[in-house]
């Protein structure tokens, strides 16, 4: 018999990030097993239930009309999130008494695993997978949850066992009280997917002229993803240079303005919630891809970059040092990447000029991380090892 599992989740598609990408990469990969999933309704557009490649969703909670990503973090829908744990338990003991789940997946240590968490104090039998995707900053959680810390931790207690991405990831959990050894199966990319070509209509849409150069990053508007750091850095470089800036957050409003008293609002273009399918367009158009994260839990965006075939700017932070090596930092490794310093606009600059005036070092490079992301990171092997994850369960 098939094993049943039910996957607790905030956001499910269209409301997507990495996560949830992951989700839907994997389980579309993994016909030997029943995938249904709790998740936030958020929009009236919405059904209550629908399939979603291999996952029954049933959506929860209260919603509002025409909602984008932004005005999840916004209230009143921010309420939900809050909600969550108890209505997310509530549904979920209705599908069991049908459904009998062999075991319930929480994606990531937040509302969604206070669900899972409330589900196995009261069905003990069945075994909880707690998967860690957090990108936020650690000790962002730790303020966050305050007096509900100790019960917080027991996400992380109660877990059968945990699965991560990275091993900052790993280390985390050990941190927060898992007694196990995680389990660490990273995200990956849809190879084929990620090196499709682009048209020449594509250029001239973005109006991309013969010397321009286009950096881009794919990021949620957050501070955690220092986007103003990067707009900050294009007072040090020409103005041929122009910065595509794929995603909404609640930091947009600000980021707007900062380009506007740096006198480069002309040369940053906010693109606002691209989906997930036509990304691949605007990376192939694009010279550089950056993101100068402050906390980063894996960063699908830069290994899908990397799939792509440009060379990439990072930060020497969380999951990131598993994949990108710095030809300075990592001398032992083949490179495939460039490290900027945290919180630093000049230093950004700098490795942007390095890349452009460095021909022969972007095609290491680019050379260098598609065959890492070929060999190591294409979801079909991300999905082989999540199989043995649930398969392992006894």
């Amino acid at each position: 018999m098939r094993k049943k599992i039910l996957i607790f989740s905030i956001a499910y598609y269209p409301f997507c990030g990495g996560a949830e990408v992951a989700v839907k990469e994997n389980t579309d990969r993994m016909k030997d097993f029943q995938f249904d999933m709790i998740t936030l309704r958020f929009d009236k557009k919405l059904h209550k239930f629908e399939r979603i490649g291999n996952i029954n969703v049933y959506r929860i909670g209260f919603c509002g009309k025409n909602v984008d990503m932004s005005d999840l973090n916004r209230f009143p829908l921010k309420i939900n999130k809050y909600l969550f744990p108890f209505l997310a338990y509530l549904k979920a003991r209705k599908l069991h008494k049908k459904n009998k789940y062999d075991i319930v997946w929480a994606i990531m240590a937040n509302y969604s695993g206070f669900g899972a968490l409330f589900f196995k104090i009261f069905h003990k039998k069945v075994k909880y997978l707690l998967t860690l995707q957090e990108g936020d900053p650690l000790d962002y959680y730790r303020k966050r949850i305050g007096v509900l810390f100790l019960f917080f931790k027991k996400i992380f207690t109660k877990a059968d066992s945990v699965q991560v991405i990275s091993k900052y990831l790993g280390d985390y959990a050990r941190d927060m009280g898992f007694k196990g050894k995680p389990i660490l199966v990273p995200n990956g990319v849809n190879i084929k997917h990620f090196s499709s070509e682009y048209k020449e209509e594509d250029l001239r849409a973005l109006k991309k002229e013969k010397d321009d150069i286009f950096i881009i990053t794919t990021s949620r508007l957050e501070k955690k993803n220092a986007i103003d750091d990067v707009i900050k850095a294009f007072e040090f470089l020409p103005k041929n240079i122009k910065f595509l800036i794929l995603g909404v957050g609640s930091d947009e409003k600000k980021l707007r303005e900062l380009a506007k008293e740096k006198k480069v609002d002309e040369r940053i273009l906010f693109l606002g919630h691209v989906d997930h399918k036509i990304i691949p367009k605007y990376l192939k158009i694009s010279d550089i891809f950056i993101r100068p994260s402050l906390s980063e839990g894996f960063g699908c965006s830069f290994v899908e970059a990397m799939a792509v075939g440009i060379p990439v700017i990072a930060t020497p932070v969380g999951g990131i040092v598993d994949f990108l090596f710095d030809p300075d930092k990592n001398p032992n490794k083949k490179p495939t990447g460039i490290f900027c310093n945290v919180n630093n606009p000049a230093n950004i600059a700098d490795k942007i000029n390095k890349l452009l005036k460095n021909p022969s070092l972007v095609k290491e490079i680019t050379e260098n991380a598609k065959e890492l992301v070929i060999k190591k990171y294409d979801w079909d092997i991300m999905a082989k090892d999540m199989e043995k994850v649930f398969k392992n369960f006894k």
